[in-house]
């Protein structure tokens, strides 16, 4: 028998608002064509008054909660993934255990950017496998409006808000029911840090600051990064592409998760796509792409399941599980 951590819910959450490439083209030199030419992105959601982060992880939560048919009291584990909290702190994980009324749990934020739920799912794996709960809610959850230069065309059109989540469950497993995450792989490499960033933060302008980012650069480094992790954690777990029945990408770019599928050989109708409804969502673009090819019926109980994201940092990392 084999101590794993099992998926038993998934949910998400999106803002009221949802905005389309015409609606920003009247508000920037761009347009709906060079906008899908170049991303794949057609429409994104936008938080508004009352919607954080907190908000929209609490309402990912809940489903996720719903679906897996447990309560708020059964979780012992928050882990919330954001780049975008709602204070400096306390973290955004304390205000969804306090939303959802669980009155003692451990609950913390992990900051790795569009890596940070592939550094969650991480950190939740190896604390539910050591013992130190028993059923944990992984959260990706962003407000990455907030962060925008509005005046960039080059990067207000890419991103959006969200939230996904997960519910896990530390299990016995035998070599006849090997469902749960079996191996997870992470990578950062700060060098590249001006690559992808935000120009503030409390401790040097004492600003929120702005998204900048080297578009050019970081697609040339995410389609190498990838495919090389998606490797190594395939072959951590034993297996190969052929043994892989759906990828839940980072969905920060159709033209990267095209390319990363080109080099490793994996057909395009297995690769889950999103990108074009909500846009780059960071660190809730993994687990809201999940929530929607589980619930449309696509990735169903038994599929091997492989999640791939790469943000800033460079941070990098993938997960392969059976659901």
């Amino acid at each position: 028998m084999t101590l794993r951590s099992i998926l038993l819910g998934v949910g998400s959450a999106l803002p009221k608002r949802r905005v389309d490439n015409a609606e920003l083209a009247a508000q920037v030199d761009t347009s709906d064509e060079w906008i899908v030419e170049r991303t794949g992105i057609r429409t994104r959601y936008i938080a508004g008054d009352g919607e954080t982060t907190a908000t929209l992880a609490t309402e990912a939560a809940r489903k996720a909660l719903a679906h897996a048919g447990l309560a708020p009291s059964d979780i012992g584990l928050i882990v919330l993934a954001t780049a975008t909290p709602d204070q400096t702190f306390p973290s955004s994980a304390t205000k969804v255990q306090h939303l959802l009324g669980i009155k003692d749990a451990i609950a913390f934020d992990v900051h790795a950017v569009c890596t940070g739920f592939l550094y969650a799912l991480t950190v939740a794996d190896s604390m539910l496998r050591g013992g130190n709960a028993k059923s944990a809610l992984v959260i990706g959850a962003e407000t990455f409006s907030r962060i925008l230069d509005w005046e960039d065309r080059t990067t207000c059109v890419l991103f959006g808000d969200g939230a996904g989540a997960v519910v896990l469950r530390a299990e016995e497993t035998s070599p006849t029911d090997e469902r749960g995450i079996l191996a997870t792989q992470l990578h950062a490499d700060g060098q590249w840090g001006d690559m992808l960033y935000v120009d503030g933060g409390p401790s040097t302008t004492g600003t929120v600051g702005k998204l900048r980012m080297k578009g050019r650069e970081v697609f040339r480094h995410a389609v190498v990064n990838l495919a090389q992790v998606l490797g190594d954690v395939l072959a951590k777990a034993g297996l190969s592409t052929d043994d892989v029945d759906w990828v839940v990408p980072h969905q920060a770019n159709a033209r990267i998760i095209d390319a990363t599928a080109r080099k490793l050989g994996l057909d395009h109708e297995r690769v889950v796509l999103t990108v074009d409804r909500h846009a780059n969502t960071s660190a809730a673009s993994v687990p809201l792409a999940l929530d929607v090819a589980v619930k449309d019926g696509r990735i169903k109980r038994g599929d091997t399941v492989v999640l791939e994201a790469m943000g800033g940092g460079f941070t990098w990392g993938a997960a392969v599980l059976i659901v």
